[in-house]
């Protein structure tokens, strides 16, 4: 016989109560515990630890022996294969989020078409949609002949059965919130559900070397909802990012066992679906006009790729006392940090001043070489002074005011001269080889000193 105790679950941690509170202990969220049932035997069996028989063990091996490069299917989705490290590995499990309608369905459908094609087998799981959906999704975007293996499912164990039955290489499971296992009295969707049937499908990836992709929703802060173990369970986890108002889109590696993290892939969304984009920067500059005070272009790197983006600053007046700081797409700590070297070092003052600053195209930024680029575009709003549009900027600001070189500055130069720009505001560095001409800035009141003056070097 078997008794069901009771336990609450907070459904952003995964953290078990054994009962319930407006507030989870664990992670601090608020309204997130849900009532789930345990079975437990009855009597003190359960509690009796259980005799283990003498097993073989494991083999131990040497670290330095040779390993061959494990194999890797292509997606024919250039982007896409960029951020997987240059490919889909058999036995891997791959989660990617994204905001509803950001485009996941849409990328995958066109991955697994393309895979199809080549003659790997591929299964498409979807829990969400349709069979009749999924079709007329393919069928807009050209995909109908494609012979992609298309299943609609929520249950998990008719699930693994088919995949065991058909042997499929590449699965999609479209999505794992959707999932739900019997042997859990849980609701799906639940940190429990999600977990088990996580790990149900991690384990068949890597019994039946498969690779398995996961599609998961994200929470309003834009983290993958469920218990984040199943981040750590998987091989790589994929970011889907744009805004519903651009037209591109960007697929962020935040982890990959089997290549480099922090790699972006561009995409453009159309009504053919999602084409790839070749020369990100030259789309992130598309529709930039004449030079205007507040404008200034970074030079940036995103994984190994140079990207140049514009960055916009506004400084005014506060019309109603309280001064206002608004960023988008940059961190508004860095921000703060700027302002206040800009007043303590350069002299400038934005205490009864808005500032709004905002990264054009809805790129997020988060290195620190951004720090000179903001600063520059600040400065030209205050003094109202356009920088040049041949002028690209890049270096992070300590708190004494220096300018720091940052890593990769011949890529980013060398970026910048293939688009066109003949200046580069930088710390002091040796020549890069890139037919740039180089401002070098020690110090921040050497830029402000620059913008101020509108003095650039030969125009």
């Amino acid at each position: 016989m078997a008794r069901s105790a009771v336990q609450f679950v907070c459904q952003s941690c995964g953290g078990a109560h054994p009962k319930w509170s407006g507030k989870c202990e664990a992670c601090g969220e608020w309204n997130t515990l849900v009532e789930e049932s345990v079975s437990a035997p009855v009597g003190t069996q359960a509690t009796k630890p259980k005799t283990r028989k003498p097993g073989r063990g494991i083999e131990f091996v040497d670290l330095g022996a040779e390993t061959e490069d494990a194999p890797r299917f292509s997606t024919g989705v250039s982007e896409l294969d960029r951020v997987l490290g240059g490919g889909l590995v058999p036995g891997s499990a791959v989660l990617i989020g994204g905001d509803p309608g950001i485009g996941k369905s849409t990328l995958l459908l066109q991955a697994m078409a393309s895979l199809a094609s080549d003659g790997v087998r591929t299964a498409y799981i979807s829990g969400e949609e349709a069979v009749d959906q999924v079709r007329r999704r393919a069928k807009r975007l050209g995909l109908s002949d494609s012979p992609v293996a298309l299943a609609s499912e929520t249950a998990l164990e008719p699930t693994l059965d088919a995949l065991k039955r058909d042997k499929p290489q590449v699965v999609v499971v479209d999505s794992i919130q959707t999932l739900w296992t019997d042997q859990l009295a849980a609701a799906p969707g639940t940190v429990a559900q999600v977990r088990a049937c996580s790990q149900e499908l991690v384990r068949f990836a890597k019994r039946r070397n498969a690779a398995v992709i996961l599609v998961g929703h994200v929470t309003k802060e834009g983290q993958i909802a469920g218990p984040r173990v199943v981040e750590h369970m998987v091989d790589a986890v994929i970011y889907f990012e744009g805004e519903r108002a651009h037209q591109f889109r960007l697929l962020r590696s935040v982890k990959n066992r089997f290549g480099p993290t922090d790699e972006i892939g561009v995409f453009e969304m159309s009504e053919q679906g999602l084409t790839v984009v070749e020369n990100p920067s030259a789309l992130f500059l598309d529709g930039r006009g004449e030079p205007a005070p507040g404008s200034a272009v970074f030079a940036g790197m995103e994984g190994a790729r140079p990207v140049l983006v514009e960055i916009q600053a506004l400084v005014a007046s506060a019309a109603f006392g309280t001064p206002r700081r608004a960023v988008v797409g940059w961190d508004s700590g860095r921000l703060a940090m700027v302002l206040a070297v800009l007043e303590a070092r350069c002299g400038l003052g934005f205490g009864q001043r808005d500032v709004y600053l905002n990264v054009a195209g809805g790129l997020k930024i988060s290195e620190p070489a951004a720090d000179l680029a903001v600063a520059a575009a600040l400065a030209s709003s205050v003094f109202d002074v356009a920088l040049p549009a041949d002028c690209a900027a890049f270096g992070e600001i300590s708190l004494s005011g220096e300018v720091r070189p940052v890593g990769r500055a011949d890529a980013r130069m060398k970026e910048a001269a293939k688009l066109g720009f003949q200046r580069a505001i930088a710390p002091v560095s040796p020549d890069s080889g890139a037919n740039l001409s180089v401002l070098g800035v020690k110090t921040l009141a050497d830029l402000v000193a620059m913008v101020e003056a509108g003095q650039f070097g030969e125009d």
